[in-house]
């Protein structure tokens, strides 16, 4: 059984802390190997291109792929990479800037009938950007080369700038949250819905983590597992029917497994719910390999 500390930090400073063991709070924090396979299966990417993937996200339009998105220094494209690793396509976002493309989402939007790909605006390295975006867009069928309708939702953190490089949709809702990455503890942030794609939005604090360099975060298909990634572990947290996001982060971890990755910034469930896949930026790596961890039970 793991020791594993659990915490959740509330902006008003109230904290709240588990440690197996102790009377006062007895938590199970087990690892969750066992509820998918140790090793994962490993897909080599094909196109050297595709080096510094930052987040990736199971296409519901087209199924068997995965969109991918790269960081700073990369054009506004999305790739479209199938799920044994081979590339079909890129394809172009009009009006959309990359300045430091972090996470990836797929969830519901404003219209009930689509999904819809959100886009994570909000890395800054150097802390010293004023605002940042989620770029929301209707996926994308293979056919397409171009995505001309893009919006761009902009925020400010009232507290100042952050490096972030995970966000999260609540399927529910539609609030998007964000989690920092270079803070002491990461700090969960909160765009409410319905937010603005004219106007500047302002993010609400709602808490932080026990850790840090959360670098992707992931929301299980049927909403019941919620995973945090960062550059050596990945934490799930269960999660019930009706729960907000907040709650769900407020309560115990477990674990999941992990194979090392050169600079792995990426994570998410298929969408058969059978495993989770991982890509990471290849770094010092002679290549790139597509992760999957196939769900044992």
């Amino acid at each position: 059984m793991l020791q594993q500390r659990t915490a959740f930090i509330h902006p008003a400073g109230i904290f709240l802390l588990c440690i197996t063991g102790l009377t006062a709070c007895k938590q199970n924090h087990e690892s969750n190997t066992a509820g998918f396979a140790g090793t994962p299966l490993e897909y080599p990417v094909s196109d050297v291109k595709l080096v510094e993937a930052s987040g990736i996200a199971d296409s519901k339009a087209n199924p068997g792929y995965l969109w991918v998105e790269q960081d700073s220094g990369n054009p506004p494209d999305l790739t479209l990479l199938q799920h044994n690793g081979t590339v079909l396509k890129s394809v172009h976002l009009a009006n959309a800037v990359n300045r430091d493309w972090e996470d990836m989402v797929l969830a519901p939007g404003p219209d009930p009938h689509k999904q819809y790909l959100y886009i994570a605006e909000t890395g800054d390295n150097l802390i010293r950007y004023d605002d940042y975006a989620i770029y929301r867009l209707e996926e994308p069928a293979a056919a397409t080369d171009t995505v001309q309708q893009v919006d761009k939702i902009a925020f400010f953190y009232p507290d100042g700038s952050h490096n972030a490089e995970a966000i999260l949709v609540d399927p529910d809702t539609k609030d998007i949250y964000i989690i920092t990455k270079t803070d002491l503890h990461s700090k969960l942030f909160k765009l409410k819905y319905p937010y603005s794609t004219v106007e500047m939005n302002s993010v609400e604090e709602v808490g932080a983590l026990p850790y840090n360099y959360a670098t992707s975060a992931a929301l299980s298909p049927n909403g019941r597992e919620l995973v945090v990634k960062t550059y050596e572990a990945i934490y799930m947290y269960p999660r019930t029917a009706g729960e907000t996001i907040v709650q769900t982060l407020s309560k115990p971890y477990t674990t999941l497994p992990y194979q090392q990755e050169p600079q792995g910034e990426a994570i998410v469930f298929d969408n058969n719910d059978s495993g989770y896949y991982t890509l990471s930026e290849k770094g010092l790596a002679s290549s790139v390999n597509l992760y999957f961890y196939k769900r044992t039970k």
